[in-house]
């Protein structure tokens, strides 16, 4: 049997008297997007810092491509892409020239024309990233990740800000990425997104995984937005 791209296996991990996760527990598989979706502060940006290798698990185990985001950090990084919300990008720098630097810290120059022309960046290249738009400097953040044509890649809200035309560009990109194999994790507020693009589901709250598996498996017969809101609605709270 083929090992997952992505293991948590009952992950631990505290802020103080906080617990963000609390024995979390899921996969990931290769040449599948899979779309993890919870309130603010359920747990996924703690739990993605922890596969990204930005922070190590405090109890349980994270692995990516079979081995501990610590334990070979040189390969870790050559073999994930990154993709951050917020944050992570140069601000003085020109959207071109930040993108040619990645593609030569991961060999990416043949991919950037190709990234280039499908999001659209001709049109802001020679702009700073800190006068970019919202929905521009997430362009320029998705092709950073996506560069290297990484074996794993973890995307934050990668559509946030985006205009509706775009943000199809992103998700035919996303699916592209998973048809060459790669292990897609997306983490989104969207149910519109996580049913256009996601194979498998993974729903968090409270530090905790409340259902996991292919997205018509979680979402049921009354669909994806009913079946979360009944599993991450806090107690006493209504619709």
């Amino acid at each position: 049997m083929k090992s997952p791209a992505v293991a948590f296996d009952q992950v631990t991990h505290r802020y103080g008297d906080r617990t963000a996760l609390d024995a979390l527990t899921f996969t990931a598989d290769a040449g599948r997007v899979t779309c993890v979706l919870g309130p603010n502060g359920a747990g996924k940006t703690t739990a993605m810092e922890l596969a990204e290798g930005l922070k190590r698990p405090q109890q349980g185990t994270v692995s990516v491509l079979g081995r501990s985001p610590w334990r070979s950090p040189d390969d870790h990084r050559a073999a994930v892409g990154v993709m951050l919300q917020d944050g992570g990008l140069p601000g003085a720098v020109r959207a071109e020239r930040f993108l040619r630097h990645v593609a030569r810290l991961t060999d990416g120059h043949q991919r950037l024309d190709e990234l280039a022309d499908h999001l659209d960046l001709q049109s802001f290249w020679g702009t700073s990233v800190r006068r970019l738009s919202g929905g521009q400097r997430q362009r320029v953040a998705l092709a950073a990740a996506l560069l290297g044509s990484p074996a794993v890649a973890f995307l934050d809200e990668p559509t946030a800000g985006l205009d509706p035309h775009a943000r199809l560009d992103v998700w035919d990109l996303v699916r592209a990425e998973r048809d060459r194999g790669c292990a897609v994790v997306v983490t989104t507020h969207s149910f519109e997104e996580a049913e256009r693009i996601a194979d498998e589901i993974v729903v968090i709250a409270g530090g905790r995984v409340r259902a996991a598996g292919p997205l018509a498996e979680v979402a049921g017969t009354g669909g994806l937005e009913a079946r979360y809101f009944e599993l991450t609605r806090r107690k006493g709270a209504t619709r």
